[in-house]
C-alpha cells in the first residue's frame, strides 16, 4: 500500500499550478493551455482540468474570459491556499 496521502487528483494539480504561480514560474497575465494541452501536460483527463481551473479560480489565482482563455491574476497578499 502506497504512503501517499489519499487526495482528489484535481487538488493535487491544482496545487502544483499555483506553486507554479506564487514562484513566478506562471506569471501575473499568463495564459494557460487549453484543456487538451493541460491535460497531457499533467497526465488527466479534460474533466479534471475542468475542475483544477474551476479550484483555481475559486482560490482567486485565476480569471476565464469567455472565447479568449484563462489567465493568471495576482494572487491576493498574505493569501494561502
Amino acid at each position: 500500500m502506497s504512503s501517499e496521502p489519499i487526495e482528489y487528483v484535481y487538488m493535487r494539480v491544482a496545487d502544483t499550478v499555483e506553486a507554479e504561480i506564487r514562484t513566478g514560474r506562471l506569471p501575473h497575465g499568463a495564459r494557460l493551455p487549453n484543456e487538451r494541452d493541460m491535460g497531457v501536460q499533467y497526465g488527466v483527463a479534460p474533466g479534471t482540468v475542468r475542475r483544477v481551473v474551476r479550484e483555481l479560480r475559486d482560490r482567486g489565482l485565476v480569471v476565464t474570459l469567455p472565447n479568449k482563455g484563462t489567465f493568471v491574476v495576482r494572487p491576493a497578499e498574505g493569501s494561502a491556499g
